[in-house]
Parts: structure tokens; C-alpha cells; sequence
């Protein structure tokens, strides 16, 4: 029979840290547990002083110790792990290793490289919404926000100002809506502009790949900024095995360069996974239909690249209206015309690219 101390360590097993996204227990951070007749006492530990997730693990835990009390009283301490205590999390999390790149040609994860020829197409929008329905189908999703100069991820998921939490050299990303994201953004001020070059982009880049830890992911979107300069070259080089998502509007002015950056991914090695037209003819209330940038520009993009036209969003209010207010449309307002496209589009890419089965993934931490 189960001591009553395994019981309540059963009880913690449902805590998760937020930012882990792992049972505290199977991280170390449940230092002890004891039962009487009288009291339930048990000391947790934060991996880092001033964690931002402090409140909600103390809550969490609390919640936990209370439904198993039967009636004891709880006494819960919380604390912070040493030193040593975080260097063996570290290493529990990272395999032992650290500084690679972890998303290889060989690794299970499937990198999504989202571009477009232009800025404008509404490229980050449709990044955030495939991205999040990816999630909301129950994949382990991280996105990485590489439009350096025009970074717009934050804003769109609702976590501007938050910023990655640091366990000594480990960077964890903040977390919205079941997806891991980090961005230049979460580390320049609000009014800050960037203005970097060439070699300081591939360092960034470079380190969001290597220095941030997203622990297992079954898919990584990567915001790529409009069209074929320096960030679109590093991810080839960084990431030659990335399927290249390109998005256009219908427009034929956008048509004609939205290709250019398809080409230089293919130059790098990576595979155009397909085309997704944006701001497409809408049906207004009275039938009438509006089409604002013409039509055919998707198709003629898919067609010069000889990859598919993943289908074609609509002009709508309601998507720009939820990327103001930080909640991916396809989350927010499913019913929209707009959201049932692109979880269209997103279950397209779900089931196209190369299969993954029987190979391993070497990230440890999930």
C-alpha cells in the first residue's frame, strides 16, 4: 500500500511549471513531503529567485495539497533551489549538453520557415494562426519571431513586455496560448529601433536556436521578414532542411516578387511546402463580393514555383481586430470565415512534408 507521503507526491505530479511545461516533481522541485494524522507540510522549490510564475506554482501546489488533505491542515514552504540544484535541472533538461543547435536535419521536429516577397501581406498574422492552431490540435509548437527589424509575434499573441525567464544559462520562452515564442522584441524597450547588420542578425538568430530552450517541439515556425536579405540567408544556413511556407495577397504587384524569396530558399536547400494567398475576396452580408487586391496572385505565385496553393484567406475585420487584442483569430473567433481557412491551411501543413516517423529526436526535456 501507498504511504500517505506517496500520495500526496501523486497529488503534486499534476502541478506543471508553466514555463517547463513538466510535472514539478519530475524537476526536482518538491524537496520534501510529510503527513500526520494533523498536517500535510511539504517545501517546493522555485528554480530561480523572483520567478515569474511564483504565484501560480504556489497556487497550484496549494490547490494540490488541499484536495488530498482530508481534512489536515497544509503548511507549504517555498523555496529556491541551489546552485547545484539548478545546474543538475539543467543537465536533466539538456541531455548534458548545451550551445548546439538542437533542430537538425536528423531531429523530429518540423521547422516551418514563414516569408513573403514584401512586407505588408500580413505574414505574421498568419504565422501566429497557424501556428496556434497547430497547437490547439495538441502538437508541441514553438515559434521564433525573425523578423528582427519589423518584429510583430509578441503583439499578436498578447505577451508584449513579458521576457524569457533565465536559469542561469538556460532561456526559457515565454509561453502564449500553448506555444513557446521568442522574439527580439522581449528584449529591446518598447521604443527602442533596431538597427543592425548583417552579421549581428546571423548571432541572433543563431542564438535563438541554440541559447533558448523550447525542449522538445513537434513544430517550429519561424516569422521571417519580407523578402531575400540577410535573416532569410542565416535561417538556410542555419535551418536547410526548413519546409518554406510563402505568403502573397492576390495582388499581381505582389505576385511577382512574393517568388523571390521561395527561390532563395530552394538555393539553400530547403523545400516550398506551399503558397498561401492573403486578403482575398470576401462575400460582404448583402453578397456583394469585395475584392480589394484583384485575384490570381496566389495561383500565379504557386504556379511559378510549381508548389500548391494552400488556400486563399479572406479580407477580414475580425482577424486584424484579433491580432490587436493578442488572440489568434482561428482561438478567438473560430466561427470567422478567415479562421476556418487557415486552420485549413494548418492542418495542410500538419499532414504535408517529409514523414518523421522512427526518428529520434535528440532533446531530452520535454
Amino acid at each position: 500500500m501507498a504511504s500517505k507521503e506517496q500520495f500526496v507526491h501523486d497529488a503534486l505530479a499534476g502541478v506543471m511549471d508553466p514555463e517547463l511545461r513538466r510535472p514539478i516533481t519530475e524537476l526536482g522541485m518538491v524537496e520534501n513531503v510529510s503527513v500526520d494524522d494533523d498536517s500535510i507540510t511539504a517545501t517546493v522549490l522555485l528554480t530561480i529567485v523572483g520567478c515569474p510564475a511564483a504565484d501560480l506554482i504556489e497556487r497550484s501546489v496549494r490547490g494540490a495539497l488541499e484536495a488530498v488533505a482530508e481534512g489536515r491542515t497544509v503548511s507549504l514552504t517555498i523555496g529556491v533551489m541551489s546552485p547545484e540544484q539548478r545546474g543538475a535541472l539543467i543537465s536533466q533538461l539538456t541531455g548534458g549538453k548545451s550551445g548546439g543547435n538542437p533542430f537538425t536535419p536528423d531531429a523530429l521536429t518540423r521547422v516551418i520557415a514563414v516569408t513573403s516577397g514584401k512586407g505588408g501581406v500580413g505574414k505574421s498574422s498568419v504565422t501566429a494562426n497557424l501556428a496556434a492552431h497547430t497547437a490547439a490540435m495538441g502538437f508541441r509548437v514553438g515559434i521564433i519571431d525573425a523578423d528582427v527589424f519589423g518584429f510583430s509575434i509578441p503583439g499578436l499573441l498578447g505577451i508584449e513586455g513579458i521576457k524569457p525567464t533565465h536559469i542561469d544559462s538556460l532561456m526559457l520562452p515565454p509561453v502564449a496560448h500553448a506555444m513557446k515564442v521568442i522574439s527580439i522584441g522581449m528584449f529591446v524597450n518598447p521604443d527602442q529601433a533596431v538597427a543592425w547588420r548583417g552579421p549581428l542578425l546571423h548571432r541572433t538568430i543563431e542564438q535563438f536556436l541554440t541559447d533558448v530552450h523550447f525542449g522538445d517541439l513537434d513544430f517550429l515556425f519561424l516569422d521571417l521578414p519580407p523578402g531575400t536579405g540577410d535573416v532569410a540567408l542565416s535561417v538556410g544556413q542555419l535551418l536547410p532542411h526548413a519546409e518554406v511556407v510563402v505568403v502573397t495577397t492576390p495582388q499581381a504587384a505582389a505576385a511577382e516578387v512574393a517568388w523571390r524569396s521561395a527561390e532563395v530558399a530552394k538555393q539553400t536547400g530547403q523545400s516550398v511546402l506551399g503558397v498561401i494567398e492573403n486578403m482575398s475576396a470576401t462575400t460582404l452580408p448583402d453578397g456583394t463580393v469585395l475584392d480589394v487586391f484583384g485575384s490570381g496572385g496566389g495561383e500565379a505565385t504557386a504556379h511559378r514555383l510549381g508548389a500548391p496553393l494552400l488556400g486563399s484567406v479572406p479580407l477580414s475585420r475580425a482577424l486584424r481586430e484579433a491580432g490587436d487584442e493578442g488572440v489568434p483569430l482561428v482561438i478567438g473567433h473560430p466561427e470567422d470565415r478567415a479562421a476556418e481557412v487557415l486552420r485549413s491551411i494548418a492542418q495542410a501543413i500538419i499532414t504535408g512534408g517529409a514523414s518523421k516517423v522512427g526518428v529520434k529526436l535528440p532533446v531530452a526535456g520535454r
